[in-house]
């Protein structure tokens, strides 16, 4: 009927409400843990909340918890958080001496991960190593890399390796042999409403284009560690995924804000991120400089990164500087630093992801490339992209000259402080599926990097920030076979890191034009959008990915 009343209020701080069947109890989540407290239905609306007086209120779950069940008796409720559920009588919950559970049944399972069977070679491109990068810049030309299962076996010139019989061959041949590109700042949805796709389009795209990793500082946490773990499983195919889940949100935003009034606050919030997947959180204009040391210490314990939100006021990025921050998410809130910030910056490890294609202060990198380039006519990228999306972004585009581009002016300061020993690596910010990392490599060498250092900055600057180096990065017998095999000649034309003919992700060969992965049977589904591209997306999909991307600050 039309007669809608209000019971609950939760003053936007309350994520889940469940009635008990019997409408005794009602559980609900308030700043992501579980209380229950009975239902009282007085004609009134009654504002709900821990700190309540008027009614008795019980929290029980200690590590977070959602969605919440009730058992048919009404006796006890279920709720999961990660990979455990959890179950409390009422009994015991009202017991004068009851804590909250920090105890669960285990539900998770071991799957092994998806890689390569016996050898691969790539023979005959000019291989691009990475190898001890910061004292050298190696480049074997007619190399090859002999790959066993998902391990780089051996790298060197192609008279001094032998190559199994059996082998699976690659003829890279007049073509450029790089790391896989590691995005260390790529959003996009994984999902919708918790299904994940077994293709995902956007990830095929940026696989296509030779990104192998992405790090995504703000995600549904319900979906891109669910992603991630089908990703790593081989059942779907994609880059590898890492991820903050949901940002820990200074401001107003249900389902988003982190309260943080004090280290026990900070250590609850990173932990329960931690449970679920995240190797790093992404502290989100967290107003106090204590709320965000809080944050610190507590990864700290946890053995987590901490990505904070650049941008905003100079005087807050500065403290995120020296506090020990991983490193800065976007660009400064200024174009251009001087000697001071360069060697303050130089003297510690904080990493610097300026996302230049959405940088601040002025025009971005994003629209240069629109105003420079027809987007909506780039094949590899209308083969994995809707072209509904393309056409309304990049057809009728803005132009400006090149004096107008702010991002140029950040990417000279980018050069200026890895010149000094900062890490500067490429974010692409999901702005468009795989293409936008290369945009960032062309935006790098606009600012002064050469072409071998920005392509540095997409591989193994990245692995390094993230912690990843040991394994990925660089082209290293003993590493993990993640590669881009490129067209012509990336070296000499920084434009051609594009043109990606192969990628290689886990010592699986994949070719970039159709996703097909060599030696085997199985093919890739089409797309919706499939043979001529013009199937339109359903409005309501759209509608739900544009509110997913403002939810998310995925729109700058």
């Amino acid at each position: 009927g039309e007669d809608k009343r209000t019971h609950l209020y939760g003053a936007d701080k309350v994520s889940e409400y469940r009635l008990s069947h019997d409408k005794q109890w009602v559980a609900f989540v308030y700043q992501y843990n579980t209380y229950v407290v009975p239902f009282v239905e007085n004609g009134k609306k009654i504002t709900i909340s821990p700190t309540m007086t008027s009614l008795p209120v019980k929290q029980i779950s200690a590590r977070a918890g959602e969605y919440l069940n009730w058992a048919p008796d009404n006796q006890s409720l279920t709720w999961f958080h990660g990979p455990y559920l959890y179950e409390q009588s009422l009994n015991v919950a009202n017991a004068e001496n009851a804590v909250p559970i920090t105890e669960g049944l285990k539900l998770s399972f071991s799957k092994a991960s998806k890689k390569a069977q016996g050898y691969t070679a790539i023979v005959g491109g000019n291989v691009v190593t990475m190898r001890d990068a910061d004292n050298k810049q190696e480049v074997i030309n007619n190399g090859i890399v002999l790959i066993n299962g998902n391990i780089i076996e051996a790298v060197g010139p192609a008279d001094g390796i032998t190559i199994p019989e059996d082998a699976l061959i690659v003829d890279a041949s007049g073509k450029t042999v790089i790391p896989g590109l590691i995005d260390t700042h790529a959003h996009g949805s994984q999902g919708r409403n918790e299904i994940i796709p077994q293709q995902n389009w956007s990830q095929f795209s940026n696989l296509a284009f030779g990104v192998t990793t992405i790090h995504d500082p703000s995600n549904d946490t319900t979906e891109i560690f669910a992603a991630a773990e089908l990703q790593r499983a081989g059942l779907r195919v994609g880059p590898r995924v890492y991820s903050t889940g949901t940002i820990l949100y200074g401001a107003e935003g249900l389902g988003y804000k982190a309260i943080i009034n004090d280290f026990e606050d900070a250590y609850f919030h990173v932990q329960r991120l931690k449970d679920v997947g995240a190797i790093s959180v992404k502290s989100y204009n967290q107003p106090r400089r204590d709320q965000r040391q809080w944050v610190l210490q507590a990864a700290r314990e946890l053995n987590m990164m901490v990505v904070p939100e650049g941008g905003g006021k100079l005087q807050q990025n500065l403290s995120m500087l020296v506090d020990g921050h991983t490193g800065l998410e976007h660009s400064l809130p200024i174009a251009r630093g001087y000697d001071d910030l360069t060697k303050l910056w130089s003297a510690t490890k904080f990493g610097y992801t300026p996302t230049f294609v959405v940088s601040y202060g002025g025009l971005m990198g994003e629209e240069y490339w629109y105003d420079r380039t027809n987007v909506w006519q780039n094949e590899r990228l209308l083969r994995y992209t809707p072209h509904t999306l393309l056409d309304s972004r990049s057809i009728r585009r803005p132009t400006a000259p090149d004096e107008q581009y702010n991002h140029i002016e950040v990417a000279k300061y980018a050069k200026t402080l890895r010149d000094n020993g900062v890490s500067v690596h490429i974010g692409a910010h999901g702005q468009r599926e795989g293409l936008a990392a290369h945009w960032e490599l062309w935006i790098m060498a606009q600012g002064g990097f050469t072409p071998w250092e920005a392509l540095r900055g997409g591989t193994i600057d990245g692995a390094r920030h993230l912690g990843m180096d040991k394994q990925i990065g660089s082209i290293e017998v003993g590493k993990v076979a993640d590669l881009a095999i490129i067209e012509g000649d990336v070296l000499a034309d920084i434009k051609r890191s594009e043109f990606v003919s192969h990628t290689v992700i886990n010592g699986r060969v994949f070719a970039s034009a159709t996703m097909q992965e060599l030696g085997s049977e199985t093919t890739p589904a089409p797309f919706f959008f499939a043979d001529d591209n013009s199937q339109f997306m359903p409005q309501a999909t759209q509608l739900e990915v544009d509110a997913k991307a403002k939810n998310y600050h995925w729109v700058h």
